[in-house]
């Protein structure tokens, strides 16, 4: 596969030339046991020097997976949900807490509690809810459970929410709405630009981290080799990895 990386390479050097600061973290969804896929995830991770912030399902996670957290400090596992189940109306987008129901609450802080005791110091309470959906009223609880943070995806509108710390992620290479697969790259890589240039002229938050997206469990071989790419590019651009674990979360 060949990828221009052309114009991403040019507004990171726009960013370089004006001095601006560009933090970037990785965010990937869905594990709940080892597997090649995670194992490959991780290498990448160690590789290019940027750790993964993997979204951890509470309900069905393992202790296996617990046990390689405690090995690989490029893994850093956050609260996905409980089940994530889609709970839903019909005819609504999918979600397990973008609408309330009268057992919500009492799975976030299930799900908060399970994470702890699988993965106890190596675990940062952030929430992220599957699909990226959660209702308002939902999220006016998450701090008072223990939670620090919440993830979901589109730049924030806000740095706090409810006491909690925003850190959305913006670039997601798979094709859902066309059954998955790889993106065009082209696609990809124009709107990273975009929200780039939107950061640089103050018509979005550039304090915030440019999030990644990506589902191990998924991937194909064009998916890894784009994301792996488009990391390289953006650190070897200039960007500056976080590890909200092991840093400030509230980052400047």
């Amino acid at each position: 596969m060949t990828v221009d990386w052309s114009p991403l390479r040019t507004e990171l050097a726009r960013y370089r030339a004006d001095g601006l600061r560009l933090p970037i973290w990785w965010r990937d969804d869905d594990a709940t046991a080892p597997t090649p896929a995670l194992h490959r995830l991780l290498g990448i991770s160690e590789e290019i020097g940027l750790p993964v912030h993997i979204a951890v399902i509470p309900k069905t996670a393992t202790p296996a997976l617990a046990e390689i957290a405690k090995d690989r400090h490029s893994m850093i596992p956050v609260v996905h949900g409980w089940a994530h189940e889609n709970l839903a109306p019909e005819g609504a987008k999918k979600a397990e807490f973008g609408h309330p129901h009268p057992d919500a609450s009492t799975k976030t802080q299930a799900g908060l509690a399970r994470m702890r005791q699988l993965f106890g110091p190596d675990l940062l309470a952030m929430f992220v809810p599957p699909w990226n959906r959660i209702s308002a009223e939902l999220t006016a609880g998450l701090a008072a459970q223990g939670y620090v943070a919440l993830s979901t995806f589109t730049s924030r509108r806000a740095r706090r929410v409810a006491g909690l710390v925003q850190i959305n992620t913006h670039v997601d290479p798979i094709a859902w709405r066309a059954g998955g697969g790889l993106v065009a790259p082209d696609e990809v890589i124009a709107k990273a630009v975009v929200l780039l240039q939107d950061r640089r002229a103050g018509r979005a938050d550039d304090t915030e981290p440019l999030g990644f997206l990506s589902h191990h469990l998924v991937h194909d071989k064009a998916i890894w080799d784009f994301s792996r790419g488009f990391l390289t590019e953006l650190l070897e651009g200039g960007a500056k990895p976080c590890d909200f674990l092991r840093q400030p979360i509230d980052l400047p």
